[in-house]
């Protein structure tokens, strides 16, 4: 039997990108407490104590502010953990993902 020789040809791709980044943004709310805030940003945003009430601060003057960058995946896993730890803490607490501008 002959063997036959394959018409396609392989390509190689070399246009490898980096993922796009996403922001998760934090939201101001009446009922929320400041402690609360502070516990998703050092527990689930991972900043440091300083850093956490800082942010705290920023939402509180200026209704929102950007709490980290992150991919796609992750930043949406950061904003359900937050929601749902929220949500059993009975707070209204809103956090979304929003591409971040390059």
């Amino acid at each position: 039997m002959e063997q036959q020789q394959s018409s396609f040809k392989e390509k190689e791709r070399t246009d490898l990108r980096e993922p796009q980044h996403f922001k998760v943004i934090i939201f101001n709310d009446d009922f929320t407490t400041m402690e609360f805030v502070v516990k998703i940003l050092t527990t689930i945003f991972f900043k440091s104590a300083a850093e956490a009430e800082t942010l705290m601060l920023q939402v509180h003057k200026s209704q929102s502010a950007v709490v980290g960058i992150y991919t796609y995946d992750i930043a949406q896993s950061k904003v359900q953990k937050a929601t749902r730890m929220a949500r059993e803490e009975n707070f209204p607490l809103r956090l979304t993902v929003a591409p971040e501008e390059e």
